[in-house]
C-alpha cells in the first residue's frame, strides 16, 4: 500500500471515530502519530502479514494511542502507536538506565521511544512465558506495538477502577506481582487500578513498557510503589490484608 493511500485510510478511520473532535490539538496529534516513519512501519506489518487492516482508535492517552487491527485470520489486534513527539518519555529514562538489555541510552527522543517499544514487547514476552495473564505480543517495529486485542471490538475490556472488585481479585492480582518478581524477573513500576483488565472470567496485566528487570538499582522501590498503590485501592473498596512493607517482605526472597 502506498503512503499516501495509508495516510488518508487512516486519517479518514480518526474522522470517523468517536474520540476525534474538532478540536485542532486533537488534529494535530493525529497529524502526528502518522508521520512518514510510523506510515513506514505499520506498512511493513501490513507486508509481513502481522496486520491485514487497521481499523479506528480505541483509546487515546498522552503517550500512545490504541488502535482495533485485523489479523490475516481476522482475529483482532491492538495496535499501540507510541507518538514519537511526546515529552513524557524523557521522564521515563529511569525505567531504561540500568536495565542490562539495553547498555546504550539513545539521546533522540524517536529513538527512546523506539527502544520503550521494544522493551514492552519483551516485557510481555517475559511475563507470558512465567504464566502471567497479559496481552500476547505478536510483533513491534519502531514505535508501534501488535498484541493480543483484549474485550470486544470497538471497545475495550473493563478496568479494576471501572468495576466492582472482591478478594478473589485482590488475591490474584498480588499473586501476579509476586509470580512477576520471581519467574519473570520484572517489577511492573507502573502498576495500579488503571492497568489491570477484568473481564467475567479472566484479569491481565497490561503496560508494561514501564516494566524493569529485578537487577535494576531501582526495582525494590519500584515494587513498594506498586504494592502501595494496590494496597491503597483495595482498600478504599473495603479490601485490606497487610501494609505494602510486609507484602515486598515476602515477595523478595
Amino acid at each position: 500500500m502506498k503512503e499516501e493511500q495509508l495516510r488518508e485510510r487512516l486519517l479518514r478511520f480518526e474522522r470517523e471515530s468517536r474520540h476525534l473532535t474538532k478540536d485542532s490539538n486533537e488534529r494535530k496529534v493525529i497529524e502526528e502519530v502518522f508521520d512518514r516513519a510510523t506510515l513506514w512501519a505499520i506498512n511493513r506489518l501490513l507486508s509481513n502479514g502481522q496486520l491485514e487492516y487497521l481499523n479506528g482508535v480505541v483509546n487515546t492517552g498522552k503517550e500512545a494511542r490504541v488502535y482495533w487491527g485485523v489479523a490475516g485470520d481476522g482475529s483482532p489486534r491492538a495496535v499501540k502507536i507510541y507518538l514519537t513527539a511526546s515529552a513524557e518519555f524523557k521522564k521515563r529514562l529511569r525505567y531504561i538506565a540500568g536495565d542490562r538489555r539495553f547498555a546504550r541510552i539513545p539521546s533522540s527522543t524517536r529513538d527512546i521511544v523506539n527502544l520503550w517499544v521494544q522493551k514492552e514487547y519483551k516485557n510481555l514476552q517475559l511475563a507470558e512465558a512465567a504464566g502471567i495473564r497479559v496481552p500476547k505480543p505478536f510483533a513491534f517495529n519502531e514505535n508501534v506495538l501488535i498484541t493480543e486485542y483484549i474485550g470486544v471490538p470497538p471497545g475495550h475490556a473493563p478496568i479494576y477502577a471501572e468495576v466492582q472488585v472482591d478478594e478473589a481479585d485482590y488475591r490474584w492480582t498480588m499473586k501476579m506481582v509476586k509470580t512477576l518478581y520471581r519467574k519473570a524477573g520484572l517489577v511492573h513500576a507502573d502498576l495500579s487500578e488503571f492497568n489491570i483488565f477484568k473481564l467475567e472470567d479472566y484479569r491481565v496485566l497490561f503496560d508494561m513498557g514501564s516494566a524493569v528487570l529485578t537487577t535494576h538499582p531501582e526495582s525494590r522501590e519500584l515494587l513498594l510503589r506498586d504494592v502501595t498503590n494496590l494496597v491503597r485501592f483495595f482498600k478504599r473498596r473495603g479490601i485490606y490484608e497487610r501494609a505494602p512493607e510486609e507484602i515486598v517482605e515476602s515477595i523478595i526472597p
